[in-house]
């Protein structure tokens, strides 16, 4: 039998009781007895005779026994009481923030418990406090892998957002790094770009500087060279500055546009190119109108590189077509190209600034490595996506939107 079941506060409590009526029948009786003795010897004080005379003795001692069992009880409680002192101490002082407290826990009853579960208590928030304290000073030294364990209560909320801040912290410090090697990236791309034609350049005017040529056909060959790569030369800045003047918040102007009348007009700007290459523009729409919210100077730059590029890449294939839709709430364009396909191992780097699939065929038909990386920050900057796909039959460049609201004006407005 487990006796501590019966060691509780309601019992220390009855045996308190039970010592002070004790106590308070033994004194009673004595002081009876007492007053008897000195009764028969007339040795009582006034006004002792006259209260036994007059109220009588059983009286007197019911109110002299109630009068000593309060004192009594008193009396013996007072460790209790200090008890209780001592663990609400302790509370205040947890309250003001010092943990260290450790209450002796005197009894198995109800108090011991209570004493316990403050130790307890005071250890745990101690333990969770030095763990959240590591975390931040881990934090502050740049460990945001460390997060903070997330317990119950209200400290695990506080854990929680502190794991959170240190997470977007982290996130806020690699977007930076990310951004600091992105422009020095641009830098040594440009540089290298830049230098390429300027370098032919230098050399070409150098040998007709010199008079180096033999005659006035290769003089004119040398400048024709040298033309040519100033061309190169322009085009390269000219797609640097858009593409820089887009990604640093160029402020979008957008108006009602129906892609379906935009994309068809476009593709007549194109036919002469397109019949030069060899190639059939087709365009496929599935509705006769889709409408969205978006800065057409801007989008007719995005959508002239999708087309150039499937012009110039998908000659083979003797067709371009551009497929407009609707779905799921959004708008799409597709730009399809039957020609040689995109190796699987590029496909995730088409946008990137200066990439090109294959370096020589870039240099044979002017490209900059910018058109791409171009389409997709005018894409994204309108709230958009693009995507690319490519496999043995077709190459598509797959353009999304937010179908056009007049909540979109708004919000593109105030984003860009």
């Amino acid at each position: 039998m487990d006796w501590k079941r019966f060691y509780s506060l309601r019992v220390k409590l009855l045996l308190l009781l039970l010592q002070s009526a004790v106590a308070s029948l033994v004194l009673v009786y004595l002081c009876r007895q007492l007053l008897q003795w000195l009764l028969i010897y007339n040795l009582l004080f006034w006004p002792l005779p006259w209260i036994v005379n007059h109220i009588g003795s059983y009286p007197v001692m019911i109110t002299a026994g109630i009068i000593v069992f309060v004192v009594m009880f008193f009396l013996f409680s007072r460790g209790l009481t200090r008890y209780l002192k001592e663990i609400e101490v302790a509370l205040q002082e947890i309250g003001s923030g010092q943990l260290d407290v450790a209450l002796p826990v005197k009894a198995a009853d109800e108090l011991g418990a209570v004493a316990a579960g403050i130790n307890g208590m005071a250890s745990e928030l101690r333990l969770y406090l030095e763990e959240i304290r590591e975390g931040l000073d881990k934090i502050a030294e740049g460990q945001f892998d460390r997060p903070i364990p997330v317990r119950d209560g209200e400290l695990a909320d506080v854990a929680d957002s502190i794991n959170k801040m240190a997470a977007r912290l982290s996130r806020s410090i690699e977007e930076e790094r990310n951004a600091e090697k992105s422009k020095n990236d641009l830098i040594t791309g440009v540089s290298h770009d830049l230098r390429t034609p300027l370098t032919s350049i230098l050399g070409f005017l150098e040998v007709i500087e010199e008079d180096r040529y033999r005659d006035e056909t290769e003089l004119r060959h040398y400048v024709n060279i040298a033309y040519e790569k100033a061309q190169s030369l322009k085009k390269l800045i000219d797609d640097l500055f858009e593409y820089t003047r887009v990604n640093n918040g160029y402020p979008i102007r957008p108006a009602q546009l129906d892609l379906v009348g935009f994309l068809r007009q476009l593709a007549e700007e194109f036919v002469p190119a397109a019949e030069h290459a060899g190639v059939n523009i087709r365009i496929t729409a599935k509705v006769e109108r889709v409408i969205v919210w978006a800065d057409g100077d801007l989008l007719v730059r995005s959508f002239e590189n999708l087309l150039s590029n499937s012009i110039r890449y998908g000659a083979e294939g003797k067709e371009v077509v551009i497929a407009i839709g609707e779905e799921e709430g959004e708008a799409i364009v597709r730009f399809v190209n039957f020609g040689e396909p995109i190796p699987h191992s590029d496909l995730p780097f088409v946008f990137d600034r200066f990439y090109r699939v294959e370096q020589s065929r870039s240099k044979v038909t002017g490209g900059t490595g910018l058109g791409l990386a171009i389409v997709k920050s005018i894409i994204e900057a309108h709230g958009g996506r693009i995507t690319a796909m490519s496999d043995m039959w077709q190459t598509v460049f797959e353009a999304r939107f937010p179908l056009g609201s007049s909540s979109d004006l708004h919000l593109l407005s105030t984003s860009s």
